[in-house]
């Protein structure tokens, strides 16, 4: 018996710590495993017994790129227990500051920890010595994520204007304007990226599982649709319902929960990919064109499509995020932003936002002095884990079949794991 033991402890470029493990004996792979390492970090225990107006800035804790869906994740859950209606202006702020952590997320995990497995570097800082240009455009893009989310939020991470109800500051008209002109003028870059990301070649292989995004009839919903869709299963459901829809279970090689659709007992991916899989059609026209340019239309399940799928969303942001802010601008919007009353009650509700990597769901449970009875959070990391290995299993075994060597197979599945775009971090919040 001829026996490989591949072992990769702590992959680099992600976000937190993962090691992943595959074993082949006799050209069979036999072991595919993502251990995930991190500790418990208890943020669900932490806010139990906290007022409702705590909540949202301690579970923005959970990651520093996706902070702003955290908060606006909670600020949903708690006003679904209110009761509370929100402007359409607060939601075009809300959209704003969600898409402004796509910006900040995709922007980074392109360039700084996916382009270097494409283009021969160990990191990102040779390819800031080769190609310069490229990597001050990739920053400034970063920036500009920063920027709008600073100046909706108040905060370029944990943002402290959101609050239940609406915001509590805002920036001037021109303010707008100078921010969408910045937008717009960055587009260019963005389809560029779109081009890029889809001539570097990746294995030929289909997801393992299904896939889950937020779902609307007429728009690319990220932050104002309570239903979820698992696009095989062909299964909608109310965010309030994601314990009957989503079976959550652990593993003695992670310390992360891993999930499954709970009617099929599949795995599920969740993120860009997912997203351009459920609402392609309702993507921006610039978008849309770039995508259809390399051929990203659904249904598309090669994983590693992700990073195209994140840079289509690019994009989108930028295009999308021009418009809303001249809207804002010119007061297309019904409504103020400033918070609207409420009364605090007892009650359960869930939130739900597509942030940066995927669907996040907050469920809170508040006792009438409006503190924290019960609190749940299922990350998007958390949910893509059993999908990954299942992805992993996939490629392994399709680079085996072809004769690759164990370093042949190590590297691909390293890239199969950034292309997810983890936060190992946050899978264990």
């Amino acid at each position: 018996m001829t026996k490989t033991a591949i072992q990769v402890d702590h992959i680099a470029r992600v976000e937190g710590h993962g090691n992943v493990r595959v074993v082949i004996e006799d050209g069979a792979v036999k072991t595919v495993e993502m251990n995930v390492v991190e500790p418990a970090r208890l943020f669900e225990s932490m806010v139990r017994g906290r007022r409702f107006e705590e909540v949202p800035y301690i579970a923005s804790r959970i990651c520093g790129i996706c902070s702003a869906s955290h908060v606006v994740t909670d600020l949903l859950a708690i006003e679904r227990i209110f009761g509370v209606a929100v402007s359409d202006r607060t939601r075009a702020l809300r959209d704003l500051l969600v898409y402004g952590s796509y910006l900040q997320n995709h922007a980074t995990h392109l360039f700084v920890f996916a382009a270097p497995d494409f283009l021969g570097h160990k990191s990102v800082f040779p390819l800031a010595d080769a190609d310069p240009v490229l990597f001050d455009q990739a920053l400034a893009l970063k920036a500009l994520g920063n920027e709008l989310c600073t100046k909706v939020g108040g905060r370029s991470v944990h943002p402290i204007t959101a609050v239940v109800g609406g915001f509590t500051h805002e920036i001037s008209a021109d303010d707008y304007r100078a921010l969408a002109d910045k937008l717009e003028a960055s587009l260019e870059f963005a389809e560029a990226a779109v081009d890029l990301f889809h001539s570097f070649e990746a294995p030929a292989i289909q997801t393992a599982g299904d896939l889950l995004a937020m779902g609307a009839p007429d728009r690319y919903a990220v932050s104002d649709s309570r239903m979820a869709r698992f696009i095989d299963a062909a299964l909608s459901f109310d965010c309030d319902d994601v314990d009957e829809a989503v079976e959550e279970y652990a593993v003695a090689h992670s310390a992360a929960l891993l999930a499954r659709v709970r009617s099929t007992g599949s795995p599920y991916f969740t993120g860009a990919l997912a997203r351009v899989n459920q609402s392609w059609q309702f993507l921006g026209r610039r978008a849309k064109m770039a995508a259809a340019k390399v051929g990203l239309r659904p249904p598309e399940r090669n994983p590693f499509c992700n990073n195209v799928a994140q840079a289509v969303e690019i994009v989108d942001a930028l295009e999308r995020c021009a418009d809303l802010c001249r809207r804002l601008a010119d007061g297309d919007f019904e409504g103020t932003s400033e918070p609207a009353p409420f009364t605090v009650r007892a009650g359960h509700g869930v939130g739900f936002t597509e942030a940066p990597r995927g669907a996040l769901f907050h469920e809170l449970e508040l006792d009438g002095e409006g503190r924290v009875k019960h609190a749940s959070i299922i990350t998007p990391t958390a949910q893509n884990v059993a999908n990954l290995e299942a992805d992993m299993r996939v490629l392994a075994e399709k680079l085996v079949a072809d004769g690759a060597s164990a370093d042949e197979v190590r590297a691909e599945v390293e890239k199969l794991v950034r292309a997810y775009d983890p936060c190992l971090s946050c899978s264990v919040h």
